[in-house]
Formats: structure tokens, C-alpha cells, sequence
């Protein structure tokens, strides 16, 4: 692209040289032959008995100190009374040019052959004290001459171009060299894929990404990251602080050691980031952030454990059969038929009370999967777990997914089990109906009960009243995130003599709320 334009600019520049130079050439003849034709020795040597001998010296002392090739003196006839050869005075004006200067009286420019050849000559007439035309001035350059004069020039431009092009081939290898090491060797099409690679990784993980400068203005934010922070529009070229809490990632800027897992609260989220410098050589030029709702990992862990709690449930069901049948096929072996029957007359009678609730009266089949596993759990720990027989449940609607009926129930019914475990007579009542626009489900218990300065508490993350060494107060904080994610409500009574009441409202119909970013 430089040696196109370098050419172009020679080119045209050598053809205005040129046009300059005949241009030139042409305006100095003319002046010059203008000077002639008004001087008095000129025109008072046209009156002597032989002008050539008056005119020839003065105009060939004119040529030589002007450079002219020629300057031609002649009469109204176009005899010449000077020549650069002496031989040619007396004879005729070649050329063919004179007209306009001899009939018209003008001063012109023109290019004729003449008896030295092709050239361009200035035309004046010389007139006397009346006016009157009565001779001719001839000026003339050798376009040959000419030629010479603007090949010499465009030598010269040619030269300097061919400079200018060898400064630009090595100051571009230099540039190319300077600017492929800052690319680190790539050619442009790869940086092109390389960018689009980059985009596309950016906005297609899940994980929120924010990169900042040496200046702390962010360069980048893919839009799980503006989702999780709450930000809308570009925040390109903006500054970090205040959009996000910046003091770790000026720290990574300033220390160059990464930061793993730290948990930052924003907004009544607590966020995970991880952050990484980037380098420039030796020096950091920039801080990577990465970061992830700490809310929703921990809900999937709680699920799980939700799941996994639900599970031990049917096996201290299963565990719990299983004694009772083993008991049976001892009672049996020992011959003691009477007491076998009345100890299956006693199971039926329970299972049926409880399967004619449970089974006719509880519809949904998420709901009675989770009782059938707590009714084990309950009869293994020697509590009475009783559904009320006014309990009445249909199906479900769809909203009300199996992990959050798992989260909310087995919670509060868990808690209910652990509440009673020191009573005399351990009881727990669960109780569900749909009637009206809301599901409500109500666990009791006749447990010690909460006191009032801890109701407020309840539902605070890591907030308990047991002791022990395992990791306690999730379970109501879980509940209440379920019960609210369903757009419910949960409320707590409780006495200190008489135990406590959980009960949980869900609206059947569930509105989606429509977050724009």
C-alpha cells in the first residue's frame, strides 16, 4: 500500500514538474521578448541604413546572459536582423507563429519548429513613436532543453522517493516487528478469532466474569455477572468502585497474588470470587474476577441433604418393618399363634387408621411418599406421629416441586421429632388442607415449646438452641427461603408448657416475577 502510494505521488508530482517547467519556460520567453521590443536601441536600429549591425550585438548579448536558445529579431516582413547563426540573418522567420504578433499586434506564447527545431518561443511586436507594428520579437527555448530540464528534476524526485520508500520499508519492518510482538506473533485474523472465542466464552459460562485495568476501570462483564450484581446497561470504561466492592481486587492489583473463595456480601447476596492478575510481562496490567451466587450452591446442598434425609427416612421405615416382621416369624416359630395374631390385629388397626388418612384423604404422591418416610422415622424414635383425620390434600400444583415440599415438611416435621424427644409421651400432629386459595400444612408438637426472645430468631441462618458440635441452625432458614421462593408465608406459636405450632401457607396460584437486566 506505501509503494502504491509513494508511485502515485512520484507520478503525479513528476507530471506537475513537468507542466511547471514548460510553463516556466514559456513566461520567461515571453518577458524576455517583451524587454526587446521596448528598448529604444531596438527600435531606432530598425530606421538605420543596416539594422542587423545595430540590433545582432544587443540581441545575442541578451541571449547568452538570459540562457535563451535564441532571440530573433525581424521586420514586418519576417527578414531577421539578428540569429544566433550569423548565416541565417537576412532570411526569412520560420515557424509560422508571427501573424498574431505582426497583424494583431499581441503578446502570446507559442510552440513552433524552427530553424534550430521544436521549441517554445514568447512573441512580441516592436512598434514605433506612432504605434505602428514594424517588427518582431522572437524569444525561444529548445524543448529538447526543456526535456533535459524536467527529466533532471524528476531524476531528483525519483531519488527522494526511492529514499522515502526505503524509510518506510524499514521503519514499517520495525513496526511490524514492534506491533507483532505485542500481539505476541499473531496475525490479525487470528486476533479476529481469538476475540470472538473470547466473547464467546465470556457471556457462555454460567459463572459471573469482571476484568479491570491497572486503573480499576472494568474492560469487561458478561451478563450473568450483571444479572447477579443487579446492574443494567454497559458499565464499560466505568470504574469498579461502587458497582462492586473493590477493596480485594485493588489488593490483587497491588500484591499480584490471587485471592481464591473469598465471600463477599453485596446487595443481600453473599457472593464467592475468585480473582487473578493478569500479567504484562512483569508487570500487572490487570485483575480477572470470577464469582458465583453462594445462595444457590448452598440450596443445592441443602436439597441434597433434604434428599438424603428423606432416604433414611424410608430405610428406618423399611428398618422398622423389618423388626416387626422378624418379631412375627419368632412369635411364630415359638408357637405362640395368640400372641402373633393380636400383634398383627394391633398393626392393622394402626396402618389402616393411617393409610385411610394417607392414602384416601392425602391425593398428592410427593406428600404422601414424604409422611410414609417420616411415619418410620417415627415409629423407629417411639414417637407418635399422627395425621389429623381432618387432613385433606389433592394433587399438587405443578409449582410446588418435590425438592421444596422435601425442604419444608421434612424440616418442620424433623424439628417437631427432635423437639418431643425428651417428653414423656412424644407426639407430633401434622395436618394439610386446600381448601380456599392457599395449601396449608401445620405441624405441632408437644415439645418444651420456644420462648419469645428466640421466636423472633427462628428463622436466622445459623441461629439454634441445641448444643453439639455439628453444624446447626439451616434447617427453619431453609424452610422459610422455600416457603418464600413459593411466594408463601410461615408463621410460629408456641408455649413453653404446651409445645409449638408451625404453620406454612402457599398460594396454589404461583405469578412468576419477571426480573429485566
Amino acid at each position: 500500500m506505501g509503494l502504491l502510494l509513494i508511485l502515485l505521488m512520484t507520478s503525479f508530482y513528476s507530471y506537475m514538474e513537468s507542466k511547471q517547467i514548460e510553463e516556466n519556460k514559456g513566461k520567461l520567453a515571453l518577458e524576455i521578448s517583451k524587454t526587446v521590443s521596448f528598448m529604444p536601441t531596438i527600435i531606432n536600429g530598425f530606421g538605420s541604413s543596416n539594422p542587423s549591425k545595430i540590433i545582432q550585438p544587443l540581441a545575442e548579448k541578451i541571449r547568452k546572459e538570459t540562457g535563451a536558445e535564441f532571440v530573433v529579431v525581424g521586420n514586418i516582413d519576417g527578414t531577421r536582423y539578428s540569429h544566433p547563426l550569423s548565416s541565417m540573418i537576412g532570411k526569412k522567420m520560420t515557424g509560422g507563429d508571427n501573424e498574431k504578433a505582426i497583424l494583431k499586434g499581441e503578446y502570446y506564447i507559442s510552440e513552433a519548429n524552427g530553424s534550430l527545431g521544436p521549441s517554445i518561443r514568447g512573441k512580441s511586436p516592436i512598434l514605433d513613436k506612432n504605434g505602428e507594428v514594424i517588427g518582431v520579437v522572437s524569444v525561444g527555448f529548445l524543448l529538447e532543453d526543456v526535456h533535459q530540464q524536467i527529466t533532471k528534476n524528476i531524476i531528483k524526485v525519483l531519488l527522494v522517493s526511492i529514499f522515502a520508500l526505503f524509510i518506510s520499508f524499514v521503519g514499517s519492518m520495525l513496526l511490524g516487528r514492534n506491533i507483532r510482538k505485542d500481539t505476541m506473533g499473531l496475525e490479525p485474523y487470528e486476533i479476529a478469532a481469538l476475540y470472538k472465542e473470547k466473547n464467546a466464552v465470556l457471556h457462555g459460562v454460567k459463572e459471573g466474569i469482571l476484568s479491570i485495568n491497572r486503573d480499576g476501570f472494568i474492560t469487561s462483564m458478561n451478563q450473568p455477572a450483571k444479572n447477579l450484581l443487579q446492574i443494567n446497561g454497559s458499565v464499560r470504561h466505568f470504574k469498579v468502585d461502587g458497582l462492586f466492592p473493590s477493596d480485594f481486587l485493588y489488593e490483587v492489583l497491588y500484591t499480584g497474588s490471587p485471592i481464591v473463595d473469598q465471600e463477599v456480601v453485596w446487595k443481600e447476596k453473599t457472593v464467592i470470587v475468585n480473582c487473578t492478575p493478569l500479567f504484562d510481562g512483569p508487570v500487572i496490567s490487570g485483575v480477572v474476577a470470577s464469582f458465583r451466587d453462594k445462595t444457590e450452591i448452598e440450596q443445592m446442598v441443602n436439597t441434597i441433604s433434604e434428599v438424603k434425609s428423606y432416604s433414611e427416612d424410608l430405610r428406618a421405615h423399611t428398618h422398622e418393618y423389618t423388626n416387626k416382621l422378624y418379631v412375627l416369624s419368632g412369635l411364630l416359630q415359638l408357637g405362640e399363634f395368640e400372641e402373633a395374631i393380636a400383634m398383627i390385629q394391633s398393626e392393622t388397626q394402626v396402618l389402616e387408621v393411617q393409610n385411610t388418612i394417607l392414602f384416601n384423604q392425602i391425593k398428592d404422591s410427593k406428600v404422601q411418599a414424604i409422611l410414609l418416610g417420616k411415619l418410620g422415622k417415627a415409629s423407629e424414635k417411639k414417637i407418635k406421629f399422627e395425621i389429623l383425620a381432618e387432613s385433606f390434600l389433592d394433587t399438587l400444583p405443578n409449582h410446588l416441586k418435590f425438592s421444596n415440599l422435601i425442604v419444608i415438611l421434612g424440616n418442620l416435621i424433623d424439628n417437631a421429632f427432635e423437639a418431643v424427644s425428651k417428653s414423656d409421651n412424644p407426639t407430633v400432629k401434622f395436618f394439610a388442607t386446600d381448601i380456599g386459595s392457599d395449601i396449608i400444612f401445620e405441624v405441632s408438637d408437644n415439645g418444651e415449646g420456644i420462648s419469645e426472645v428466640d421466636i423472633p430468631l427462628l428463622f436466622a441462618r445459623g441461629f439454634t438452641s441445641k448444643s453439639g458440635d455439628r453444624p446447626r441452625g439451616f434447617g427453619l432458614s431453609n424452610t422459610e427461603d422455600a416457603v418464600v421462593e413459593l411466594k408463601g408465608m410461615i408463621e410460629v406459636q408456641s408455649d413453653l408448657e404446651h409445645g409449638t405450632v408451625f404453620t406454612v401457607y402457599l398460594p396454589k396460584q404461583y405469578e412468576r416475577r419477571h426480573e429485566h437486566v
